[in-house]
């Protein structure tokens, strides 16, 4: 790797570190490229390489993740929503159903005590949203943190 292909991933590294600290704050890819260095176009296209997803859907995903903690903690929709920076709850729930695999609601209702048995460390890993695989069933990501959940009356 060349040393301009080094300082490039520093300078996505600050975007990226930029996202997951400011993830409830107003951003978008221009202020993201700014903070990068680049121009948006550029900016996009290089994120998404060394990522595997655009910035825009990497900010979406961190959203999700910490949205996914504050239901688990009891918080309503509506408010995890704001708190997590979305502006529109029905764009935050169509969002969260995509990458989740069941709506906001549904998650917050159900019980999650694997989760609370985990320690924080093991339970970020392992409840973190990806956008690389389509979103699984709810049944499918449950197993992967060791809940049982029951089937869906048909």
């Amino acid at each position: 790797m060349t040393p301009e292909e080094l300082a490039g991933l520093v300078h996505l590294r600050r975007a990226r570190d930029l996202i997951d600290r400011e993830y409830a704050r107003p951003l978008d890819v221009p202020a993201m490229a700014r903070h990068a260095l680049m121009s948006s176009a550029h900016f996009s296209r290089r994120f998404r390489a060394a990522y595997g997803e655009t910035p825009y859907s990497y900010l979406m995903t961190r959203r999700i993740e910490r949205a996914m903690a504050l239901l688990r903690g009891g918080m309503s929709v509506t408010d995890a929503c704001m708190a997590v920076g979305c502006t529109s709850l029905g764009s935050f729930s169509a969002r969260f159903t995509e990458v989740v695999g069941e709506t906001p609601s549904a998650y917050r209702g159900r019980e999650h005590l694997a989760v609370a048995a985990m320690p924080a460390c093991e339970a970020k890993v392992r409840t973190r949203p990806t956008r690389t695989a389509p979103a699984a069933t709810a049944a499918t990501a449950q197993s992967r943190i060791g809940e049982a959940r029951p089937a869906a009356a048909a």
